[in-house]
């Protein structure tokens, strides 16, 4: 197996746009004149900010390169084990039409191929559903519906209450949906409860000198930032533009700043008063600290929303790469657990093709299918010769 590429290389991530840079914003001192505080907290947010920004475009390159590497490594060994699975369960099925076999090896037999058959029809194919349906005392439909019901009693009982909302006759889909929902309400309401309860705390209480400075300092910031829009809203407003390509360019920048404005996200709006030449790009470094301040709490708000978007995005592509839980989403890990993945799935087939030839005659079936209830029989070995350290 070749090595991988490094979905992290500068070949790989995508050029920022151009103007795209927070830092771009940044206040700059006259001469030799050291930055204020205020100046040095409002230039650091920006620097997080393209830090975190740089982190999710390399989290989408990444996915991306991943998502090429899965289909040019597993799609095809995935494709190969469902091959031979599917010639297994024929082979199975074609003996079992014989005589040939004792009881005990018919009941592993048709076991065997029922499981093969159901794995292969949970992926879409319908000669496979015919062929367990045709062999199990149960349904594929009966069995998904025993399991709904199990999860429905699993869910109630954790919930406390009937799921109320749902069909008797309920996919497993449509009731973890629902359970997930009434847990999320619950969490929310749950949550309200307490924001509230602390609320009518705070207003029993007068505010401290630090918790009025903080507050004031949020609506300063909020009116600086409704201020801003406002201006962007006036002077782009597609309706008073005569020429039809300007009035595109604006219709495109109001339409930017309009979504910018809803997720508070300063950066960008300073960004688009920018391009737009609708301020002098001194005009920051000339701002007094306390309006310096104001923004910048408006920076560390746009870094933390940014933070959990990272958390979140990494969550969802470990979701959707299997990452074992607690690994964290980045180069090393996709990698091993891409390895790891081909390492399996080669070994699957090659067992399958093993096991292939061994059903294709009378004799070697029925030693294939006497080894098979024998190992299915064996209590699982746990190893003596191993600390309990090890496994930590």
């Amino acid at each position: 197996m070749s090595a991988f590429p490094d979905p992290f290389s500068p070949e790989s991530a995508p050029p920022p746009p151009p103007g795209s840079d927070a830092t771009a914003l940044r206040v700059v001192s006259p001469g030799a004149v050291p930055a204020s505080a205020a100046a040095r907290a409002f230039n650091l947010q920006l620097t997080r900010i393209d830090k975190l920004k740089a982190q999710l475009a390399e989290l989408d390159a990444l996915a991306q390169s991943h998502r090429v590497e899965l289909h040019r490594w597993v799609a095809p060994l995935q494709q190969r084990q469902r091959e031979r699975m599917h010639e297994v369960a024929q082979a199975l099925a074609g003996h079992l039409q014989g005589k040939a076999l004792s009881r005990l090896q018919q009941e592993t037999a048709t076991e065997l191929l029922c499981q093969l058959a159901q794995a292969l029809a949970d992926e879409g194919d319908t000669a496979m559903a015919a062929l367990h349906d045709q062999h199990s005392r149960l349904t594929l439909a009966q069995k998904k519906q025993a399991a709904a019901d199990a999860l429905r009693a699993r869910l109630e009982a954790v919930l406390g209450e009937p799921l109320a909302d749902t069909d008797a006759d309920a996919s497993m889909e449509e009731l973890l949906r629902a359970g997930m929902e009434r847990l999320r309400t619950s969490r929310d309401e749950e949550q309200e409860r307490r924001r509230a309860k602390g609320q009518a705390r705070k207003a029993r209480q007068k505010p401290g000198a630090e918790q009025a400075k903080a507050q004031a300092q949020q609506e300063d910031a909020e009116t600086q930032l409704r201020t801003l829009f406002r201006q962007l809203a006036s002077a782009l407003h597609p309706d008073r533009e005569p020429d039809a390509q300007e009035r595109l360019r604006k219709t495109a920048l109001m339409s930017e700043a309009n979504a910018a404005y809803a997720r508070k996200d300063l950066v960008t709006l300073m960004q688009i008063q920018l391009r737009a030449e609708l301020a002098d790009p001194a005009a920051v470094s000339r701002m007094a600290d306390d309006r310096l301040a104001a923004l910048t709490l408006l920076l560390k708000q746009q870094v933390a929303g940014l933070e959990r978007e990272r958390a979140a995005r990494q969550q969802r592509l470990a979701g959707e790469f299997d990452l074992p839980p607690g690994q964290a989403t980045n180069p090393n890990t996709l990698r091993h657990h891409l390895l790891a993945q081909v390492d399996e799935l080669e070994a699957a087939v090659a067992q399958l093709e093993r096991d292939l030839e061994q059903v294709q005659e009378p004799a070697g079936l029925k030693r294939w299918l006497n080894a098979q209830r024998e190992q299915r029989s064996r209590p699982a070995q746990v190893r003596t010769d191993r600390d309990p350290d090890d496994y930590v």
